[in-house]
């Protein structure tokens, strides 16, 4: 594994000598703006491996995007080697339909400790709720980011994750059904504490979340990518893509449908991913992403 190689992946040609918050917030953002979240592997048939050089490999050689629990160990390989103080966490993220948070951590973050500051670097949620630069970790205050106000609010020992929504301009209403216009103005993403957690403890969630037949990630097949102004993403057959604040503190949101012949050709000129094994989408369940 090499720190050139990877820089050229996310094609960042910036400073990397002095580890500064400066550094790792351009890094990061260059990192969501070229490796897409996404689940293809467990619609091609691969398996998702908990392995850093075998993440490596795929999202740096193979050029392809990943989950949580790759694209934030391979961030956290990336942030120690330049000499970031790294802390991995465990979070559980909230379901809506169900109102609820599970049982077991089912996400990876990460911590990093910088001039007497705490932050929060989360380089694999995707969609709509990727955060764009790191947060800093304070209770109560609004953090204002290109996507939307972000926020933690922290009781007894666990922080809660939230984001505000602007309101969405919809160009094809009739593309969707899950973009109407909803009433939920903050929408609650996931909770986690400041307990450090190693690697091994995430290996019975990365299993279960590409098999277990209810899981998100079996249901849908995902890929999203921020762009310079938003984000585009293809769930299942459904290409959506957004533009951040395009008018009055609203999001400007365009769908189109795409038929089975068009899927690779779409997830190689919008996203940059070419696979090795046959794909086949999938969209099931009414949770919308967005």
């Amino acid at each position: 594994m090499d720190i050139k190689e990877y820089f050229a992946r996310i094609s960042y040609r910036g400073s990397h000598n002095k580890p500064d918050l400066a550094t790792m917030s351009d890094i990061f953002q260059h990192h969501i703006q070229a490796v897409p979240f996404e689940n293809l592997s467990i619609h091609c048939g691969e398996t998702i491996e908990l392995d850093l050089e075998a993440t490596y490999n795929k999202i740096v050689r193979k050029k392809r995007g990943g989950w949580c629990m790759e694209n934030n160990y391979l961030l956290s390989w990336v942030l120690k080697t330049l000499g970031y103080n790294i802390t991995l966490l465990g979070a559980k993220v909230y379901v809506p339909e169900d109102e609820t948070y599970p049982d077991e951590i089912d996400h990876l973050l990460l911590q990093v400790e910088l001039d007497g500051k705490s932050y929060i670097v989360d380089g694999g949620f995707g969609m709509a709720y990727q955060l764009w630069q790191p947060m800093e970790l304070i209770s109560g205050t609004d953090q204002p980011q290109t996507p939307g106000i972000f926020r933690f609010q922290e009781e007894s020992g666990i922080w809660y994750f939230e984001k505000v929504k602007r309101k969405q301009w919809v160009l094809n209403q009739s593309a969707s059904t899950s973009h109407s216009e909803e009433n939920e103005v903050c929408r609650r993403i996931y909770l986690f504490t400041l307990r450090p957690r190693d690697i091994e403890e995430f290996r019975g969630c990365n299993a279960q979340l590409q098999t277990k037949p209810d899981s998100l990630f079996v249901t849908k097949s995902i890929c999203s990518l921020q762009t310079a102004d938003g984000i585009r993403a293809l769930v299942g057959w459904k290409l959506t893509e957004i533009k951040y604040n395009y008018k009055d503190n609203m999001d400007l949101v365009e769908i189109k449908m795409i038929a089975d012949e068009e899927i690779e050709k779409t997830l190689k000129e919008k996203f940059n991913i070419t696979l090795d094994k046959k794909f086949v989408p999938a969209n099931m369940g009414k949770l919308s992403l967005f």
